[in-house]
């Protein structure tokens, strides 16, 4: 005879499915946030996607069910957005491609981690809708700086692609993440008022973005650029026979005639450096007719190595040098570096100078000459924090960005990095020079639309008979995130207050 189930097994499959359909749904309403990423731009999907997913954080009636409501809400979010993680890892495959799932799986939850406990800590509030726009906020905040820092996917980045997006000029992407977690918790506080609201905040957004964008523009600079983008494959970029190949590619594209006033290659486009070349950099000024020529290169002093922008000009001086300093963890340096060296043989993926590069002393403006005026450069990952264009004294006419986005594959990740640099032009009422390797290449006005640009995946160079000029200093450029701590101190506030009780 068979043996009788125990009663409590139905009950338990039937507990395990809920609770599995419940996770898939948290990973979804997550998911559907990121609809708001490059190429997509979805916004419009993307914003009742954040509301569902406050309402899926919201819906736990316990603390711990709050915590894994919003560490699967956060994985999805973040896995969804951050797919291009796993592209370094193939670039050199039979070494690093089994980490690929790892880090994929890592980044996804370990970011989600901050999620987690902002739901779990908004449960214990009386006011848990506006606990957790609060306490999403400053997770946020604090997930752009613990660690070095790691701001990409921002929650106001929601807004990417559209009119709204010059919101950040007054207050911020941090800003703008608070207004809008606010703005999408409304309707969970009052179907009707609270929509409503929502709505003003939304349409005052938009109605303040398109009266910037039809504003007065500034005066151009009358300086020519040439853009060199070589398109060099990352896993063949080192290789000898081809670092000469890409060598004189950018070479050529730099010797057209007419010259320009500043010709730019991107980060590390140079495969030499110069202490043990020193011919190097006159190749590349004779290239240029003795014009000015920025340059992505490495640099050395010892047994130490720096990501490394150097402008050269006549016969070949280097007249200004800035080393970048902040640096991508587990990608241009390892934390323990020799450590880890030693006993796993890992190194950092993009350094080829021992394990990692040494960090810069911190951003610099470099002075180009009356013609191309003062310059902030920004080497790759540099240019997704908002805070390092308004860490120098003196105000430039322009930002340069140069990278090398074939470490983030050909999907989602370079033009994520596109959009995040073309924030640093709005918040800053600066225009924006970026030359990547592979692309995207193009140059981005003060109000952050794209005045030209290069196909991706392609070589070629772009040449401009001038810059786009410079608005007054924005409000964030002159107060940065002070909007924001105020409204998230107001509002930490109200929701400290326990409601009203309505009496019978």
């Amino acid at each position: 005879m068979r043996a009788a189930r125990h009663p409590l097994n139905p009950r338990l499959r039937a507990l395990i499915r809920v609770r599995w359909r419940a996770v898939g749904l948290d990973v979804v309403a997550g998911a559907s946030v990121a609809l708001a990423q490059a190429p997509l731009l979805a916004w419009y999907l993307a914003f009742p996607g954040l509301i569902w997913a406050l309402w899926r954080m919201l819906r736990p009636a316990t603390t711990a069910g709050a915590w894994w409501a919003g560490w699967c809400v956060g994985a999805g979010y973040f896995g969804a957005y951050l797919t291009w993680i796993v592209s370094p890892f193939f670039i050199d495959p039979w070494i690093y491609g089994w980490m690929a799932p790892f880090a994929f799986v890592l980044m996804a939850f370990g970011l989600g981690l901050f999620w987690a406990a902002a739901a779990a800590l908004a449960s214990r509030f009386a006011n848990r809708i506006l606990a957790l726009v609060v306490l999403l906020s400053a997770a946020e905040l604090l997930r752009g700086h613990v660690l070095t820092g790691f701001p990409w996917a921002q929650l106001g980045h929601l807004w990417l692609g559209s009119w709204a997006e010059q919101m950040v000029a007054l207050i911020g992407a941090t800003g703008l993440t608070v207004v809008t977690l606010l703005a999408a918790s409304l309707p969970l506080a009052h179907r009707v008022w609270g929509s409503g609201a929502m709505a003003v905040l939304v349409l005052c957004g938009f109605g303040f973005g398109q009266q910037r964008l039809t504003g007065p523009d500034p005066a151009p600079r009358a300086a020519s650029l040439r853009l060199v983008q070589p398109n060099a494959e990352q896993h063949l970029k080192w290789d000898p026979d081809e670092a000469r190949i890409l060598f004189e590619r950018q070479l050529n594209m730099t010797a057209r005639t007419p010259r320009a006033d500043l010709t730019i290659w991107p980060e590390t486009a140079v495969p030499y450096l110069f202490e043990y070349s020193p011919e190097v950099a006159g190749m590349i000024a004779s290239a240029a007719g003795g014009n000015k020529v920025a340059i992505g290169i490495q640099r050395v002093e010892g047994n130490r190595g720096w990501n490394s922008l150097r402008v050269v000009e006549n016969t070949g001086d280097v007249i200004a040098t800035y080393d970048k300093f902040h640096l991508v963890p587990f990608g241009e340096y390892m934390p323990m570096g020799d450590l880890i060296q030693d006993w796993f043989g890992i190194g950092a993926f993009a350094a080829q100078v021992g394990n990692g590069y040494s960090a810069g002393t911190g951003p610099m403006v470099l002075n180009l000459g009356p013609t191309l005026g003062m310059v902030l450069p920004l080497i790759c990952y540099e240019a997704v924090f908002p805070d390092i264009p308004r860490g120098v004294a003196t105000r430039p006419d322009w930002l340069l960005q140069i990278t090398n986005d074939a470490w983030f594959g050909t999907l989602t990740g370079p033009f994520q990095h596109f959009q995040q640099a073309r924030l640093r032009a709005i918040e800053m009422g600066l225009p924006l020079v970026r030359v990547a390797n592979t692309g995207l290449t193009g140059v981005i006005d003060a109000k952050g639309r794209l005045v030209a640009r290069l196909p991706f995946g392609e070589a070629g160079a772009l040449d401009l008979a001038e810059i786009p000029g410079a608005l007054p200093p924005t409000p964030f450029a002159r107060f940065g995130d002070s909007f924001a701590f105020a409204l998230l101190a107001c509002l930490g506030l109200l929701a400290l207050l326990r409601p009203r009780r309505r009496h019978a």
